[in-house]
């Protein structure tokens, strides 16, 4: 490929990433509205979010656990905030994954750390992902609120959590990408709805 082409098919992925993003403000508001009240209401009564994904969406359910545990910005400096991202522990992951399925790595752990009032987020850019949608379904089972990030309409595990939150598009980076801007602007509005006095 010529120099030309590979600044027409970055210019083309940036403008894709900038449309879904639009999509995203006109599609996704009031549904990250809803998700940012559920944990609120989690962190306020005491309780801790944990956060599970495959891949991407497990590097993006770090991240969003350490916003929370650590704060977004310099400029808000307030308490830390419990959450645990189940994709870290690859004692627990292996150990699972020989003994009961990789299918299950997610929803064993939701078991051992999950109680009444905590909020469970599944991310999965498929709505696919079999370890996500069970360990989303056992939550229920235990009293546990959940929330997902989504993408291609949703998949297998549209209308399992309490809210969510399906990115408008196909391609998984593009999905991908969403989910982080997402995971960030769900931090903020969770931080903005706890700490704004301050």
């Amino acid at each position: 490929m010529e120099e030309k082409e590979y600044r027409d098919k970055i210019r083309s992925a940036l403008n894709e990433s900038v449309e879904i993003k639009k999509k995203i403000a006109e599609e996704c508001i009031g549904d990250i509205i809803g998700a940012a009240k559920i944990i609120v209401e989690c962190f306020k009564n005491g309780k801790k979010v944990l956060l599970c994904g495959n891949g991407g969406s497990a590097a993006d359910a770090q991240h969003i656990a350490g916003e929370f545990v650590v704060r977004l910005t310099s400029q808000r400096n307030r308490r830390a905030l419990p959450a645990i991202s189940l994709s870290t522990d690859t004692s627990v992951i292996t150990a699972c994954a020989n003994d009961y399925g990789f299918e299950n790595i997610f929803l064993r752990q939701v078991e051992a750390l999950g109680n009444i009032g905590d909020v469970l987020v599944g991310i999965t850019t498929s709505g696919n992902s079999p370890n996500v949608i069970n360990a989303l379904k056992r939550a229920n089972d235990l009293g546990v609120r959940t929330i997902s990030l989504l993408g291609a309409g949703g998949g297998k595990a549209k209308g399992i959590s309490d809210v969510d939150i399906i990115i408008p598009g196909d391609h998984v980076c593009r999905i991908q990408e969403g989910h982080s801007v997402v995971g960030h602007i769900l931090c903020d509005t969770v931080e903005s709805m706890m700490f704004e006095e301050d």
